[in-house]
């Protein structure tokens, strides 16, 4: 089996098995990336690549997902963005169960 060589950020190059490393690639604008566990300091690494190194690492035996941009990324959104304030009214109605309920009422209609 062959081993392959990473650069972990902490502990400097090492070699891991096929099976210790993981790669995805998206289907929709080709950008790949792999991951890894360091065995040294057990931290995860996730490194930017480009598909012809993740064609290198399947045909060594490296797990390959396919994944797809979520579709949201697609939808038209209309009105304001919110804001800070936005943000803080909406943790203050959180903490106020009765205004919370009142304001749910209004989405649904029940006024």
């Amino acid at each position: 089996m062959a081993r392959i060589r990473a650069t972990c950020s902490d502990c400097g190059d090492i070699e891991l098995d096929p099976p210790e490393l993981h790669a995805r690639v998206c289907v929709d604008n080709g950008s790949a990336a792999y991951r890894f566990c360091c065995p040294e300091c057990q931290m995860v690494s996730i490194k930017d690549s480009d598909p012809r190194t993740v064609d290198m690492l399947a045909s060594a035996g490296v797990p390959v997902e396919e994944w797809a941009l979520p579709a949201e990324l697609d939808e038209k959104h209309g009105g304001q963005r919110i804001n800070h304030d936005d943000i803080i009214s909406f943790h203050e109605l959180l903490g106020d169960d009765e205004a919370l309920a009142d304001e749910l009422r209004k989405l649904v209609g029940n006024k």
